[in-house]
């Protein structure tokens, strides 16, 4: 009994550290690159929000990436009329559910939430491995693989562009079987872009947060100083 209880609270535990294997690339990218930024937010309404939401953005937010009201308006609102609505998909969920085999999952905090879950701050470097990382796999439902999330249920939405890989049973390294309509490093760099996205949406004061941060640290600074010598001048004359 008692190592049935130690099995179990370590269940998770031991689940991470079997996930521990997969090699992560390192996302390149930058939440401080604005261009990347609006690359990235194109490359999401078209290729992700068909399917998964970012409810709890709102597309006025994509204002703060430099972009105009009408340019938001003209090329990324596709599912809304409202500058101020949730980025939401269309679909409704128990239609995606039957579709699918489960709904979607939200995106908004997903690079956050994968960073949570394996390695601390790894979740940009698994969402840039994972979506370049899809390869066929006619065993699949959807007739893809991925090796960063073995037996995915997602298709592989960015195949036109990658093209598309397929598995070295040998060496178990992905090759380029057909190519997409984007060179390899023109394919990373877009995936980066979008990864850059994702990292920012789950949280877009974050440039500004640390600014601020900094700012608060030098005031705490000056007051230490300013503390320590008014400590100094009120007990001078006691000591």
């Amino acid at each position: 009994m008692k190592k049935l209880l130690i099995s179990l609270l370590f269940a998770p535990l031991m689940a991470f550290a079997a996930g521990a294997h997969i090699h992560l690339d390192k996302w390149p990218g930058s939440v401080k690159d604005q261009a990347a930024l609006q690359n990235g937010a194109k490359l999401f309404v078209n290729y992700c929000l068909n399917c998964h939401g970012a409810s709890y953005l709102r597309y006025k937010n994509l204002l703060d990436l430099g972009l105009s009201e009408q340019q938001v308006k003209d090329n990324l609102m596709f599912t809304s009329d409202k500058i101020g609505d949730l980025m939401q998909v269309a679909a409704r969920h128990d239609e995606q559910k039957k579709w699918f085999g489960a709904t979607p999952p939200d995106l908004t905090i997903i690079a956050r939430a994968r960073g949570e879950l394996g390695n601390a701050g790894a979740g940009a470097d698994w969402l840039y491995t994972y979506l370049r990382t899809f390869y066929k796999d006619e065993n699949r439902p959807t007739g893809w693989n991925n090796v960063a999330f073995e037996a995915v249920g997602m298709p592989h939405v960015l195949w036109e562009l990658q093209g598309t890989q397929v598995k070295n049973h040998e060496s178990h390294k992905l090759e380029l079987a057909i190519p997409g309509k984007m060179a390899p490093a023109e394919f990373d760099k877009a995936v980066s872009d979008l990864v850059s996205f994702m990292v920012w949406m789950g949280e877009p004061q974050q440039e500004y947060r640390r600014t601020l941060g900094w700012f608060v640290l030098a005031f705490l600074g000056v007051l230490f100083v300013v503390a320590y010598a008014l400590k100094k001048e009120y007990w001078k004359d006691i000591h």
